[in-house]
Formats: structure tokens, sequence, C-alpha cells
């Protein structure tokens, strides 16, 4: 498979060829499900706590009598019916953590970055070409790509100049090629490389899986 390479000034250079297995894999809806679902449970922090009536304060002595008043009988204010009372069945502290084979983690990525493929939604760039950090030249160059609403900017490593250029643009993320991850890729209409990041993903994850082990 071959994908067309662009210039900052929107215009077609080259073509490049790439990995069948990784960018035309067979597309898995559902295990790109259960990655997202994955991923969003792992980032719960689970810190939630609520008190159990036997953790509020107060509450150890009878509201009234138990007879003769006309009111119902009542043993604590720290039952749940009362205001300050403790919560039944409230959420305590847990992990939320999810696990999931390498293998199939794998396989959501290339079936993200293969359904990206099919609606025309990766564009390669030969290089930036950012000499310092603006957001200006960054917002001119989107503005000739061929790119949607939301972009998600893969760089090959840290890049101080295109990261503080695209910082300030509204729907717009940059990230390296080694956290590349579900949810973002679901997330955003663009993912927009340069060539050099594309050498990156095919050095991390163009290899058939090995007999009993992960890609």
């Amino acid at each position: 498979m071959e994908l067309p390479v662009y210039n900052v000034a929107g215009e077609v250079v080259d073509h490049v060829s790439v990995s069948d297995y990784i960018f035309a894999a067979p597309i898995h809806i559902p295990v790109m499900h259960q990655a997202l679902l994955r991923q969003q449970a792992n980032a719960r922090l689970g810190t939630h706590q609520t008190k159990t009536r036997g953790q509020v304060r107060g509450g150890g002595a009878k509201p009234w009598r138990q007879k003769g008043t006309g009111r119902a009988r009542q043993g604590s204010r720290s039952a749940p019916q009362w205001r300050g009372g403790g919560t039944v069945f409230g959420p305590h502290p847990r992990s939320y953590r999810q696990k999931m084979p390498k293998q199939m983690r794998r396989l959501a990525l290339r079936s993200a970055l293969s359904s990206k493929v099919q609606e025309n939604q990766i564009i390669l760039v030969n290089d930036f070409g950012l000499e310092q950090p603006r957001t200006q030249d960054m917002w001119a160059i989107l503005g000739k790509l061929p790119v949607g609403d939301s972009v998600l900017i893969a760089l090959p490593g840290a890049d101080a100049v295109v990261e503080r250029s695209a910082r300030n643009i509204a729907g717009v993320k940059t990230l390296r090629v080694h956290y590349l991850n579900i949810r973002d890729l679901l997330s955003y209409d663009t993912l927009l490389m340069p060539l050099s990041a594309l050498t990156v993903i095919h050095d991390l994850w163009d290899a058939e899986p090995r007999a009993g082990g992960g890609a």
C-alpha cells in the first residue's frame, strides 16, 4: 500500500510504501471497543468515598423515646434516612483497572490505523519545516493540508518547536508515536505525521506475532 506525502504547501510531492500489516489490517470493531473501554477504565482514579452509618459523627443517643410521642420510632441520627446520616451502598475506593493481552491491544491500534487509511484520514508530510515556535505558522500549515476539524499530530520524539506551535490551536493535539493510543486515534478526525514518525511506527509494530507471544 502507498500513501501520498504532502509538503507544507499542501502539494503531493511523493508516495511512500507503508506496511499492509499495520495500515491494511482487518478492522475488528469489537476489539477496538474493548480497548477503548479498557483505557477509559484505567484512567479512573477510583478515589470516591462515602461514609456508612458507622463512620458518620454522632448518632450515639436515641433521638426520642420509643413510645408515646406519636412519631415513628428512631434509634440513631446516623441512620440513612436522617440528614447527615450514613449512605447505603455508596461508593468506596476501588480499582477499575482492566487487563487486555498485548496482542489484542496491538490489533486494536492496527485496526484504528487501517480504518483511518480507508477514510483518508492519515496525512503524511515530508517535514514541518518550523524553525521556531510560532502558532501562526502551524495554523497556516494546517490550513493548506486536507485535515479535518480535529488533528492529532504524531511525532517521532520530543519536538519542542512543533509542540509549542500547536498547543494553542483548538482541536489540535501533539503526541509522540510511542504513546499512540486507541482513544486519541478515535477522538481526532485526522492523524498527521512526518515521515520520520512513520519510520518509528514500522520499527515498533511491523512484525507478525510469534507463536505463543505478542507482536
